[in-house]
């Protein structure tokens, strides 16, 4: 049975990558900050509400289009960016840029991408947001900002949750370091999953390809924490495009990021990657729609897990959702085939959500209607 029928549900995907996957590469992927408390709240306040469902409505024809900053899509949900997703499998970058490009959906481009951020906008066909770390002393983000003009970018995703790097025991465990540092520990863990060792071999180490060019240097454990609101009035001024923030938890941020003159925020805990007792992004994001108000554009990340999550942060004050580690475990599991049998999947989950809610398209306000906080 090939591995894309397998794949039922992102805990499917999610299973097949653990057994396909060197130890170190998959807590890296899956992995959260301190004991991972903070995973495991955000998605039992997920799993807390419920939907109140209507029935003898004719919902033969439903839709799961969807619009951001006036552009449509094909979904209500679009990729975060992601660091090192070729680690996932070789090619994934690419991957996750033609399912963009397939979809109308934004494509979240990392600073530590594994491919050239001018190769993923190109792949993406113009579906690309760049995403961007202050690091150091700015000189390198605000080179990076340059690049991403050039190649076409339109949108500029400022990530903020991470002045320092948050510690995840699982990957200081594994010794996860890029470029890799290869000791006995990680010899044994790589001869033990030879399929993924020996396709990765061939196709090259994965690295951190937006900073091949001279002068670009960029250190994964180099504190951020010099970045304030002069950092980002900066960026306002220099970046004429579409100015995201991502990784904002808090209602009173919100309210100065907009008077700061961004154009959306992106609710977000970074996967629970960076502080174990971070609030809640599900909880968080009431209180920030409230507090920006119903028309400004808010985003969610972090720990969705099916279509009917999707429904349940778009009914609780998102604008549209951003889909992330489930999509490197479907590659990791399958491939090209596999990525695409998980979109499918988390589609199909939302759009039978739809049909038992008695609705036929996304409506945000009409999906909060029936969401039930219990």
């Amino acid at each position: 049975m090939f591995a894309k029928d397998q794949i039922h549900s992102a805990e499917d995907a999610r299973k097949l990558a653990q057994r396909k996957l060197p130890w170190m590469v998959f807590d890296y992927i899956d992995g959260a900050a301190g004991r991972e408390l903070a995973a495991q709240k955000n998605r039992s306040e997920l799993n807390k509400v419920s939907f109140e469902t209507s029935v003898l409505r004719n919902v033969s024809e439903r839709s799961l289009a969807s619009t951001v900053f006036g552009k449509p899509t094909d979904r209500p949900f679009g990729i975060s960016p992601m660091g090192m997703c070729n680690l996932s499998a070789p090619g994934a970058d690419e991957m996750l840029a033609r399912l963009a490009a397939r979809y109308n959906v934004p494509l979240g481009v990392s600073t530590v991408a594994s491919t050239p951020l001018e190769r993923l906008i190109e792949v993406a066909e113009g579906h690309a947001w760049f995403q961007l770390y202050f690091s150091g002393d700015g000189a390198t983000t605000f080179q990076l900002v340059e690049r991403a003009g050039a190649a076409g970018y339109e949108t500029l995703v400022l990530t903020v949750d991470v002045p320092e790097v948050g510690r995840r025991p699982r990957e200081l465990r594994h010794g996860f370091k890029m470029p890799f540092r290869i000791g006995p520990k990680q010899f044994v863990d790589f001869a033990l999953h030879p399929d993924w060792s020996i396709r990765t071999l061939m196709s090259g180490r994965p690295e951190m390809a937006n900073f091949r060019a001279p002068g670009f240097e960029f250190d994964r454990t180099e504190s951020r924490a010099g970045a304030d609101w002069n950092t980002l009035a900066k960026l306002r001024e220099i970046w004429s495009g579409r100015l995201v923030v991502k990784g904002v938890l808090s209602a009173n941020d919100a309210k100065r990021l907009k008077a700061e003159g961004v154009d959306a925020i992106q609710v977000s805990s970074h996967g629970a990657r960076q502080l174990e007792s971070a609030r809640s992004p599900f909880l968080a994001l009431k209180s920030i729609r409230a507090a920006v108000g119903e028309d400004f554009p808010v985003f969610f990340d972090s720990g969705i897990r099916s279509g009917e999550d999707v429904l349940k942060v778009l009914g609780g004050g998102a604008d549209f959702a951003f889909l992330g580690r489930i999509l490197l475990f479907a590659i990791a599991a399958g491939g090209e085939e596999g990525l695409h049998k998980i979109w499918d999947v988390v589609s199909e989950e939302a759009d039978i959500g739809l049909a038992q809610l008695g609705q036929t398209s996304i409506n945000r306000e009409s999906i909060a209607a029936q969401l039930l906080f219990e």
